[in-house]
């Protein structure tokens, strides 16, 4: 018989039953709401970056998928040229924005890949991919990072592009041959110079002697302020 009294457990008995149906019902819904909810904001956390944690700008696509080197003054002073390197060791060579060719009217009209003793763009490279993302090239001319890779002319004058890396030229890119101007406006991408496969024990050499991206706006931006959300 129920008296309203405490049961053996030590639980009003009358309070427990006076609470089973709706109110009991309500109260373990909002338990499991609040389970899950927990569950969204961890979901959340995961899906949803925090803006605050985000950069100003977006990674260009050169940068979400190389590390950007800076070769600046190479061999001679505003001779600025980039290497991009990608995940599987291969570098891209290039001008670097602040190059003294990119300073004349007209920009770059000429790039003559004639330079050394044979002509750069007619030498063809052939090879395999080996296991484990390596290479095996054939007929691969290997070069010092002061080696000639071209040379490129504008109204008034011409400079020599190098190798900026020591290893071994793979490619030429030699459509600049009858399209020089995409040195002018793409020439940290259609309009890249080379690519060369250093050894990994020469990279780590290499890499010593470059600037990263930041260091190289710090560079030759000096004025540059960092921009604020």
């Amino acid at each position: 018989m129920n008296d309203g009294t405490l049961g053996d457990s030590g639980v009003d008995e009358t309070r427990v039953q006076s609470i089973e149906g709706p109110e009991l019902r309500e109260a373990v819904t909002l338990d499991e709401r609040e389970e899950v909810g927990d569950g969204d904001d961890e979901l959340r956390k995961l899906l949803v970056p925090d803006v605050s944690t985000l950069p100003i700008t977006p990674p260009s696509s050169v940068e979400f998928n190389f590390d950007v080197y800076f070769a600046p003054d190479f061999i001679k002073p505003g001779h600025d040229q980039y290497v991009y390197r990608h995940p599987n060791g291969l570098c891209v060579i290039g001008l670097a924005p602040t190059h003294l060719a990119f300073k004349g009217e007209g920009g770059i009209t000429a790039v003559d890949f004639n330079v050394g003793k044979f002509d750069r763009s007619q030498k063809k490279v052939t090879g395999k991919r080996k296991r484990r993302s390596l290479f095996n090239f054939q007929n691969a001319q290997h070069f010092e990072s002061n080696t000639a890779l071209c040379k490129v002319s504008t109204n008034k004058d011409s400079y020599i592009v190098r190798c900026c890396v020591k290893g071994s030229l793979l490619e030429v890119n030699d459509k600049l041959i009858k399209q020089p101007a995409l040195l002018n406006s793409s020439a940290d991408r259609e309009g890249y110079i080379a690519i060369i496969m250093p050894k990994a024990q020469d990279w780590v050499k290499i890499k010593g002697s470059l600037l990263s991206l930041e260091e190289y706006k710090r560079l030759r931006e000096p004025n540059r302020t960092t921009e604020t959300i």
